[in-house]
């Protein structure tokens, strides 16, 4: 606009004819500029190659673990060419769901197969032994046989998590924050990939107390036995979260770590409802996610689990002709290798116990701090 009010201004002084000339150079030069600026539009050479994945019962938009897995595969739809094909399971989804779900995407002509998370186990294993020019991934568990017996085949990948490693940092941050001295955690389903982030949040707080000479009680986790630890049942009602950690707060709890999927935003409404409550997120960066928005200043960190990066890289191993299957050739995410981390802090500062936080992560990845888990056996 400025252009064009200087050349109004001095076409006063210019007869018709230079005006006429002007204007008709000035709008050329600014349509030659304005393609030149203009930026060139990605392009991804389509691949013959289709990815497929089911989810559990929270559903792609649980604003936790199967949406950040889902994120991966439209990444890789995006940033490879290939096809893409997802069944998303319902909310009361049965092993007979599962396995619905799965034997579709086989029928689909799909070239590898991601089930999210431990409850799609039995139906990926099954498909995978009567489909062994199938590919699949099946993330946070391995495959075991109906007794429970360890099995590995060719052409199933675990991708897995040693959350107990972030968890950790989580409670250590937590009892050094709780102004009670309670903390507390549930599950949704008390799964082996839950109880993890249950099992390291409490060493994160024994840690801390055992360092600063304090005495942080962590509620729902009482005693060795994860199978008596709290939990709501499910991954989908948001009210038996919220009611749980009202009991929690009763009793004088002011952090929680839901381990729930969706349910965990009944949490987050609980702490709207309790002045001084905070929630710590699990699977993703909760502060980012609008699903978590209302309560967003209410989140004290997340425990992360970088799925998307995993899906998007067992993808393109597949593209690249480059697939490995097999326990051998399991993937597990840790703090070491990038897997897991704790959230930055958003609104609540961590103060002091950042540095802390920082010598604690450097150890572990060192191995002079060791946390346990299945994974360190």
């Amino acid at each position: 606009m400025r252009v064009i009010g200087r050349f109004q201004e001095e076409s006063q002084l210019k007869s018709k004819t230079a005006l006429k000339g002007l204007a008709l150079a000035t709008v050329a030069s600014l349509a030659l500029a304005g393609c030149a600026a203009a930026p060139a539009e990605p392009t991804v050479t389509p691949v013959d190659y289709k990815a497929c994945m089911v989810s559990d019962s929270g559903g792609f938009n649980d604003a936790s673990f199967n949406e950040e897995a889902y994120a991966g595969l439209k990444q890789a739809e995006a940033e490879l060419g290939i096809a893409i094909k997802e069944v998303e399971s319902p909310s009361t989804a049965t092993q007979t769901d599962f396995t619905s779900g799965v034997d579709s995407m086989v029928q689909e002509g799909c070239d590898l197969i991601i089930g999210v998370g431990f409850l799609l186990a039995t139906a990926i294993r099954d498909a995978a032994q009567a489909n062994p020019e199938v590919n699949f991934a099946l993330i946070d568990s391995a495959l075991s046989n109906d007794d429970w017996s360890p099995l590995s085949l060719p052409n199933v990948k675990p991708i897995q998590y040693d959350t107990a490693e972030a968890a950790f940092l989580a409670g250590y941050l937590a009892a050094g924050t709780t102004k009670t001295g309670k903390v507390a955690t549930f599950g949704g389903m008390l799964l082996p990939s839950v109880t993890i982030f249950m099992d390291g949040f409490k060493q994160g707080v024994a840690a801390y107390n055992e360092a600063k000479g304090t005495d942080v009680v962590v509620l729902g986790a009482e005693g060795d036995d994860n199978s008596k630890w709290a939990a709501t049942g499910d991954f989908s009602d948001i009210a038996k979260g919220k009611t749980l950690t009202e009991g929690f707060i009763a009793q004088g709890a002011d952090i929680i770590l839901p381990v729930a999927g969706p349910v965990g935003i009944g949490a987050g409404q609980a702490s709207l409802e309790n002045d001084g409550v905070k929630v710590i997120g699990v699977d993703s960066d909760w502060y980012n996610l609008p699903a978590h928005a209302e309560y967003k200043a209410n989140l004290l960190t997340s425990v992360e689990k970088k799925m998307a990066a995993a899906v998007l890289e067992v993808i393109k191993s597949g593209v690249d002709g480059a697939f490995t299957g097999g326990d051998e050739n399991q993937y597990v995410g840790n703090l070491a290798n990038g897997g897991v981390r704790i959230s930055d802090a958003h609104d609540i500062a961590y103060g002091d116990l950042q540095a802390e936080l920082d010598d604690l992560a450097a150890k572990i990845i060192d191995g002079s701090l060791v946390v346990n888990s299945i994974y360190k056996k």
